[in-house]
């Protein structure tokens, strides 16, 4: 591998700081608030966040995966529970997730607890697809080897065909999960690297939609 330094490759932050008085009381509050920005500004994929797992071994896995609701509960994704991102969080259901924003120097870090979302969920999710993305989950097992990309295009093909006139049935390995918080933490980037960081954390184990929380200015 080639020497390559990357030690001057940086910008500065200059974005509007970040207070405690401009928070709101509840984590989720604040995360929809950030969201609704973030989807007002030209940034793509705004939805886009990094979920980890970690496999049995006790090694970290990363990967992108699109926020699809928000509830009183958490945050809902969904993907193949064959995979490997399933396989993980069959054993163990700890998770993270990080939204990274440049545009507007933000980050979210949230950690909590996966659960599946019932049939139901999953089944009216899928059934509202687009109907190649239906498809292509039926057609997918995903993180298993695949013989060729021309294999993986035949099946789609096959399954496009075999259900030309009919509904797509929801695959039993497909479905979604819901993050539920225990803790958050919003990032503003500043200049001078002095960054602005707010953690929430519980003040008890009440259901998350009645929870309170606590909020502590983090050093950057």
């Amino acid at each position: 591998m080639p020497n390559r330094d990357y030690q001057n490759v940086r910008r500065d932050y200059d974005a509007p700081g970040l207070s405690k008085t401009q928070l709101q009381p509840s984590p989720f509050m604040q995360f929809s608030q950030w969201m609704e920005e973030a989807l007002a500004s030209p940034i793509q994929d705004a939805t886009a966040m990094s979920l980890a797992t970690v496999d049995k071994h006790g090694q970290p896995h990363n990967r992108i995966v699109l926020l699809k609701e928000t509830t009183p509960e958490g945050y809902i994704f969904y993907t193949h529970y064959d995979s490997a991102k399933g396989h993980e969080i069959n054993q163990n259901q700890k998770a993270a997730l990080l939204f990274f924003w440049p545009e507007l120097d933000r980050q979210i870090r949230i950690e909590g607890t996966l659960t599946k979302v019932s049939k139901a969920t999953s089944q009216a999710y899928f059934e509202s697809r687009p109907r190649d993305s239906q498809l292509a989950a039926l057609s997918s097992m995903q993180s298993k080897e695949v013989a060729s990309r021309k294999a993986l295009e035949e099946t789609f093909k096959n399954n496009e065909q075999k259900y030309a006139k009919k509904t797509i049935p929801h695959p039993e390995h497909w479905g979604g999960y819901c993050l539920q918080p225990n803790k958050f933490e919003f990032w503003q980037g500043r200049p001078n690297r002095l960054h602005d960081r707010f953690v929430y954390t519980p003040n008890s184990e009440a259901h998350a939609e009645n929870q309170t929380w606590s909020i502590q200015r983090l050093s950057p």
